[in-house]
């Protein structure tokens, strides 16, 4: 009798084995690019609030669990937090969402309301993009490369490999919670979203906005690197190699990018260029003049194929982190990012736009000149300038001028660094009509020492 009891144990305990694979392999099968991986089912997605908390002079923050899927056999986990510095006076249709690493902390929520405080509304923040570390302790970008890895030795047949696809199903799940929660909450549900992220969040913004039609805006920081091959390309000629901060991605043959239809398809998935036909929010591209993972004038390799409306602020003296640097190295705050997306939330949630900055770039009698046209009155404009022996500016030092002119049109001659090359962008200032300030850029452009524009490669010919 135990013996037959124990062959019957086996025979279910192989049967659940075996429809596992096969439901493993039949999911695996379904998917074959972001598109499919979003769709796909997941009765494991859930959400509940754990806390509200009011904090001291500050607001009230809304912390939810959320269980957004599960990717490779793992549930995906995120705390999923409102801040609302409004006292509930504020119901807002439209919310500014920020995906990010981590979990709440007295720093991050700090951040979380002071946003709130530029927006004017209550924004939330979801932590836990993604959820690490995986595979022997992996983190950011040595995880992604592992899971490309992954996807690649296994003959691209499970193709829910890529991290960036889990990433970006996470946000579309905290859409759905918030949507959720703020009907139940505030008996007005939020309905529509302005995204933003850095780095590889930022690379998750940009996927998400081309396959959710809830994202109204989007605002990506520090991913400029848009139309990958090109820009690796571009980074060989530029710099003279690879950036040091994409290493992992070297170290695992990822890069330069590895020959075959399998690979080529793996870098289309992830790369928001082959998504840029959907792209027809507003977007707001954010990055910094001396981010050591890309070139200076990255953004002219995809810039002209994005659709409008669009704009672009750049950070000058500031790296990956958007915190600008002193003269004396001192680290100040991310404020000019962080009034940059506050104004472009509260511009979107009001159904208008940022003012428009059309301009056009020139070079004559050895010298670049540029013409900048606004929609608004323009409280200040500078030109931000550059120096370096190479094409390599991520170490330079940007010296501003302001702008003679205005009050929305500005003629600019930027005479090149003496024996050197020279990057230079325009950037004006607004007064919104908050009281609030921000600023939107121009693109950057590079001459040698006799004033003729080195451009990238990619565009050369155009």
């Amino acid at each position: 009798m135990n013996s037959v009891r124990w062959l019957m144990g086996v025979f279910v305990w192989a049967l659940t084995a075996l429809v596992s694979t096969e439901l493993t392999t039949s999911r695996a099968a379904e998917v074959a690019g972001l598109d499919d991986y979003v769709k796909l089912k997941d009765s494991s997605y859930s959400w509940k609030l754990s806390k509200k908390t009011d904090v001291p002079l500050l607001g009230t923050m809304h912390e939810m669990d959320l269980v957004s899927q599960t990717w490779q056999g793992l549930n995906w986990t995120h705390k999923l937090v409102i801040y609302d510095g409004t006292s509930g006076s504020v119901k807002p249709k439209t919310m500014l969402l920020m995906n990010t690493g981590g979990a709440p902390s007295t720093g991050n929520n700090y951040i979380g309301f002071t946003l709130a405080k530029k927006v004017g509304a209550p924004i939330a923040v979801l932590y836990g993009i993604p959820n690490q570390p995986l595979y022997d302790g992996k983190k950011e970008d040595a995880l992604i490369a592992e899971t490309m890895v992954r996807y690649l030795e296994g003959g691209g047949k499970d193709g829910s490999w890529p991290l960036l696809f889990p990433m970006v199903k996470s946000v579309v799940r905290s859409f759905d919670a918030l949507g959720a929660y703020t009907e139940k909450e505030w008996g007005a549900k939020v309905d529509s979203f302005v995204l933003t992220g850095a780095s590889k969040r930022g690379w998750t913004t940009w996927l998400t906005a081309a396959v959710e039609p809830r994202v109204k805006g989007f605002a990506p920081m520090v991913i400029d690197v848009l139309n990958m091959k090109p820009q690796m390309d571009h980074q060989l000629v530029t710099l003279g190699a690879f950036s040091q901060m994409i290493h992992d991605y070297t170290e695992r043959k990822l890069l330069p990018m590895p020959e075959g239809d399998l690979a080529l398809k793996l870098w289309k998935m992830v790369d928001p260029y082959s998504y840029r036909d959907r792209y027809k929010q507003p977007k707001l591209i954010i990055n910094g003049a001396n981010d050591p993972y890309w070139t200076v004038d990255a953004l002219n390799l995809y810039w002209d194929e994005i659709p409008g409306p669009k704009w672009v602020e750049i950070v000058a003296n500031a790296g990956h982190n958007l915190s600008p640097l002193t003269r004396e190295g001192k680290q100040t705050e991310p404020t000019i990012a962080l009034d940059a997306v506050a104004a472009f939330t509260r511009r979107i949630a009001a159904g208008s736009s940022l003012p428009t900055v059309t301009w056009k770039q020139s070079f004559a009698e050895g010298a670049g000149i540029v013409d900048v046209v606004a929609s608004e009155d323009v409280k200040v404009a500078r030109v931000w300038q550059a120096c370096s022996e190479t094409r390599d500016f991520r170490k330079s030092r940007w010296e501003m001028t302001e702008l003679k002119g205005g009050p929305r049109e500005f003629r600019r001659k930027v005479e090149p660094c003496e024996g050197k090359n020279t990057a230079y962008y325009v950037e004006v200032e607004f007064a919104d009509k908050t009281g609030a300030n921000f600023r939107l850029a121009t693109q950057i452009r590079v001459i040698d020492s006799k004033g003729i524009e080195l451009r990238p490669k990619a565009v050369a010919s155009k």
